[in-house]
């Protein structure tokens, strides 16, 4: 019987040597898969032939990137889910949408396992693994990356030895990860948390200092909390966000610098650029304060936190997550309206917004003489939002007094 596999092939050296490392571990066909999910300077064509060449049965290159933007990042956006704070979950959200097009390939090719190139030190093995158990447990996993235990040296020399085409010039000392929501970098100089990070960590956006001296503004329309057109003009979230992520990179937003908790266990150091990331989120945020009830504005937050914590710790498909994202889909019915952004020398601030569910009263905020606030109302409010705290402070407080006065008689 054939023994059938599918790779997530990128193209690169390690999961090019994968695929004669696989054949060696008695797998007759290896089908390669790679995911257009809007990584810069990628020749998806390049990669697809590339797999061939080195051995694979047959190859893929799917263009998912409206499918990333609609299903994976649009409910980090209207869940304001980022990381430890400031980590707009990058290289997790295109991890679950890889895994279920793998998945799916494999049924319809009979294959019995599915292969992919992480290492036992990050995240994403753990993240395409609970992928794969979520949606076929039955389906074997082979992590060749993780089980080579080479050398540099060793896993090139295996390469020449299969005809694994080596990248020719200096390696890039770091390991870097895109799509079109950001850029992940690590390795290298990076690894040390003292070495502030060199200009060539940097790949979507100049230094602030470099960035023009006059700011740009632009306004952002969104429709039930997500963005759907730039200064007026309706386009789908994938190209929106590749459109900011180059007027923002140009000003010198979205670098972030970050010392963060993985799930294994162990702290890493990464650079990250999210210039579109940086103007949506803001935005968002500041268009949520405009239309959100207070209660829900006060409580969602801790909803978020969950919601941000499970997509880094692989747990999207999951119920839970599910009745989450449900309740934020609830809360976003009305967050709709135009935020006007200001970007300025990597800096990106909300400087004017309007919403057709705007909670926001100018008659009610107003000091001038057009305020409808009726203020005589105020006083009786104070005494019944404070009535728990004096009832309690006459009954312990009071008694206690009138203790110490008896027993000082």
């Amino acid at each position: 019987m054939t023994k059938k596999i599918v790779l997530a092939y990128s193209g690169g050296l390690d999961t090019s040597v994968a695929i004669p490392w696989l054949k060696d571990k008695g797998y007759d066909e290896i089908i390669a898969v790679c995911l257009n999910v809007g990584q810069p300077g990628t020749d998806m064509d390049f990669i697809q032939k590339k797999a061939l060449e080195v051995g694979a049965s047959e190859s893929y290159a799917i263009d998912a990137q409206d499918e990333f933007a609609d299903k994976y990042v649009a409910p980090v956006i209207k869940s304001n889910a980022l990381y430890e704070g400031d980590y707009p979950l990058v290289s997790a959200l295109s991890r679950p949408l890889i895994i279920d097009h793998l998945v799916k390939i494999a049924h319809d090719h009979g294959a019995t396992a599915i292969a992919h190139g992480s290492t036992g030190k990050g995240n994403d093995q753990v993240r395409f693994e609970a992928a794969i158990h979520a949606l076929d447990p039955d389906l074997e996993i082979e992590a060749p990356i993780r089980d080579f235990h080479w050398s540099r040296e060793e896993e090139i020399d295996y390469a020449k030895e299969h005809n694994v085409p080596v990248p020719i010039g200096k390696k890039s000392p770091y390991s870097i990860d895109c799509n079109l929501w950001g850029r992940a970098n690590e390795a290298g100089i990076l690894e040390n948390p003292w070495n502030q990070a060199p200009d060539d960590a940097w790949g979507m956006s100049v230094s602030p200092e470099e960035a023009p001296d006059e700011p740009v503004f632009l306004d952002l329309t969104f429709e039930k909390g997500l963005p759907v057109a730039i200064d007026g003009t309706p386009m789908p979230l994938a190209t929106l966000i590749k459109n900011l992520n180059k007027v923002a990179g140009d000003n010198g937003i979205g670098r972030i610098d970050k010392i963060e908790n993985r799930m294994v266990g162990i702290k890493s150091r990464e650079v990250y650029e999210a210039p579109g990331a940086a103007v949506i989120m803001t935005a968002h945020h500041e268009l949520e304060n405009l239309t959100l009830e207070r209660d829900i504005a006060h409580y969602k937050p801790l909803i978020e936190q969950q919601i941000t914590s499970m997509i880094y710790e692989a747990k999207w498909i999951t119920p839970l997550f599910d009745a989450l994202m449900a309740f934020v889909d609830e809360t976003q019915k009305n967050v709709n309206g135009v935020v006007k952004m200001k970007l300025y020398k990597g800096n990106v601030t909300a400087v004017a917004r309007k919403s057709p569910n705007s909670l926001y009263d100018e008659n009610l905020a107003t000091y001038t003489s057009a305020d409808s606030f009726d203020q005589e109302a105020a006083a009786g409010f104070i005494k019944l939002w404070t009535l728990p705290a004096t009832v309690y402070e006459q009954v312990n407080h009071v008694h206690s007094q009138a203790k110490d006065k008896v027993n000082n008689d």
